[in-house]
């Protein structure tokens, strides 16, 4: 069996030493390296396989330019496009099997966008001092990035860092052993949902839709997974969707950190994919479970989930907001878009009887969605 190749991408000119210990870890388990510098003042202490200069060129640029340009903001935007490209051509040509990107802010601002332009299934390693950081966008991250903390990682190797970086090396060779790249030919449903505490309707669904021949893929729907399926719906990943649950898009226009981003419930619709719709969980938006609660949602009632979430209930006219927002996103789609709206509840805590059902919310819910869609 031929060994696997694990791309490393970096600024050789002031992390050489960090870098070639990665390399290092990699080959020392039996795998091939090649190297990618993405430096722009400096030089590395031995040539890589792709130059800084070459970088830039793939992205239609100069390394004089990034430079002349007196703007590290830029030249990195610069290093960052001509990266994603000349990545994802290489990956074409099976010139690899998995990254791993290194950096500060500007290696993980730069690593965000190479990862993006790779296909679901390759691993995509970022080790970062700023992983799991506030500082990082929900909607840059592609479907299936990891990201591993860089503990203690400025200014040259010591044993803390080195644990994190061996750790990291193994870890995206062992991906590009094991990885089961997903199956092209098999028609993908995208489905949105939480789990049975909330949202119970994929136990009778998925089984039956597998039935008839789709393979289905259950995203959770608390920020994250939202914005994974939006990567995926996005890249036309999709034979069809069912947004079953677009909580997300009420979190997000009321402020709520646990948010897909701007964009979710319009990317399977710009690609023209059939969506099936219903607003589960629409009268609910999450918040962080372990921080103080917001002044805005003193009064409302409220779902301690866990100690990380806690769900607080919209009133009426924060949920005629909440339609108004389904109704501007669904109307970008470019594709067929069915709107299925329950007139007894969206969500197990949202049934009739429920502790949190309002029935006058639900109604003024559906009426501005009729007003609207």
């Amino acid at each position: 069996m031929t060994e696997k190749t694990i791309l490393v991408i970096g600024t050789y000119d002031t992390k050489d030493d960090e870098l070639g210990f990665l390399a290092g870890v990699i080959k020392d388990q039996g795998g091939q390296v090649a190297t990618m510098d993405v430096s722009v003042l400096g030089d590395p202490s031995a040539p890589t396989d792709y130059s800084k200069h070459v970088v830039a060129k793939e992205g239609g640029s100069s390394i004089d330019a990034a430079i002349a340009s007196g703007d590290e903001n830029h030249a990195m935007q610069i290093m960052a496009k001509g990266a994603s490209l000349l990545t994802a051509r290489l990956f074409a040509e099976g010139r690899f099997d998995g990254i791993i990107v290194l950096g500060g802010t500007m290696g993980t601002d730069l690593a965000l966008d190479v990862c993006s332009a790779l296909p679901l299934g390759v691993p995509k390693y970022i080790v970062s001092t700023v992983s799991f950081s506030p500082l990082i966008p929900a909607e840059r991250l592609a479907a299936d990035t990891q990201m591993i903390l860089w503990a203690g990682g400025l200014y040259g190797l010591n044993s803390v860092c080195k644990a994190s970086l061996s750790q990291a090396a193994g870890a995206v060779l062992g991906a590009a052993r094991a990885v089961q790249m997903p199956d092209p030919d098999k028609p993908l449903i995208g489905m949105m949902s939480l789990g049975t505490s909330a949202l119970k309707y994929v136990i009778p669904l998925k089984p039956a839709l597998e039935a008839r021949g789709y393979e289905v893929a259950v995203f959770h729907a608390t920020g994250m997974g939202g914005r994974a399926f939006e990567s995926l719906a996005g890249q036309g990943a999709f034979a069809c969707v069912f947004d079953f649950c677009t909580q997300e898009l009420g979190n997000h226009i009321h402020g709520s950190n646990i948010s897909a981003g701007a964009d979710r419930l319009t990317n399977a619709g710009h690609k023209g994919t059939p969506q099936i719709v219903a607003p589960g969980c629409y009268d609910l938006v999450d918040v962080v479970g372990w921080q103080p609660l917001p002044d805005k949602w003193s009064g409302h009632m409220k779902h301690e989930h866990n100690r990380l979430l806690t769900s607080i209930v919209l009133n009426g006219e924060e949920r005629k907001l909440v339609a108004r927002a389904h109704s501007e996103q669904l109307a970008t789609a470019k594709g067929p878009v069915a709107m299925l709206l329950p007139e007894h509840g969206l969500g197990e805590w949202d049934r009739e009887g429920a502790d949190l059902h309002n029935q006058a919310g639900l109604e003024a819910f559906l009426q501005e969605l009729e007003d609207t869609l």
